[in-house]
This record gives structure tokens, C-alpha cells and sequence, in this order.
């Protein structure tokens, strides 16, 4: 599947990680937001958690069709994802994102916290009041 990519922390515009990785690569950037998850601080960055009630707010990210696969790949390195291993930092999964600007609902990719890691958050994690890593400072 060939879906945006709905980013929070520092794959965000203004972050470091966006002029890295995403910089060149996207065709469109949208402010949005992500339903029933909360957002923890992490150690320089934020870790989405599924949790019903919370918003998380970022951008939703279309990357360019000829540079899909590659940001895909990047991303998922990135965010040490290895689809279906339990052990991975973040695991990407699909969810809908509402776009802030008309309420439209998109499926989108999100990278949320790992199993391991999102019970370790729950237990003893920051959370990150509002989601909005953001507005944190």
C-alpha cells in the first residue's frame, strides 16, 4: 500500500529529522491529527501509544510517487521497525488521520511504539500533556 505518512516528533517541519529524510522527498505536507492514541517523551524523541480518548497532532506527509520506496525503507530504519518483530522500537501500522484544515479522514502510515516499549511507557512514561511534541517546549 502506497499510503502518506502521518509524522509527530522530529520528522515534523522545523525538526532535524525532516530536513534529513524528508526534505525533497514529499509532494505535500498537511497538518493533522491522530485519534485514541497519547503522546510519551522519549530520549530526544516522542513515542506515539494507542490509547482511546487522545489526540496526537502532527503532518500528514505524501512522499513523492518515485521516491516511495526508498522513504519507506528509510523511515522504517529510522524508526528501527522490522514489520512483524514484536522487539522493534516502533512498529508501523495504519491508521486515520484527520486533516486539520476540512476534517477529511485519510489512512495513513504511523509509527507507534513497539509492544515492549508502549507497556514500559504506560508504566513509567512522560506523557507529553496536549500530544503535540511541539508545544512541549
Amino acid at each position: 500500500m502506497r499510503l502518506p505518512f502521518f509524522v509527530y516528533g522530529t520528522l515534523r517541519p522545523g525538526e532535524h529529522n525532516h530536513d534529513h529524510f524528508l526534505r525533497g522527498r514529499t509532494q505535500l505536507e498537511r497538518p493533522g491529527r491522530l485519534a485514541d492514541a497519547v503522546l510519551y517523551d522519549g530520549p530526544g524523541y516522542p513515542y506515539a501509544v494507542p490509547e482511546p480518548g487522545g489526540v496526537v497532532h502532527g503532518e500528514l506527509v505524501t512522499a513523492l510517487p518515485e521516491a516511495y520506496d526508498e522513504l519507506l525503507a528509510v523511515l522504517d530504519e529510522l524508526e528501527e521497525c522490522v514489520p512483524g518483530d514484536p522487539r522493534s522500537l516502533y512498529e508501523r501500522v495504519t491508521r486515520p488521520v484527520t486533516l486539520d484544515a476540512d476534517g477529511t479522514a485519510v489512512d495513513a502510515w504511523v509509527y507507534v511504539a513497539g509492544p515492549i516499549v508502549a507497556a514500559r511507557l504506560r508504566a513509567h512514561g512522560r506523557l507529553i500533556e496536549g500530544g503535540d511534541w511541539h508545544a512541549r517546549r
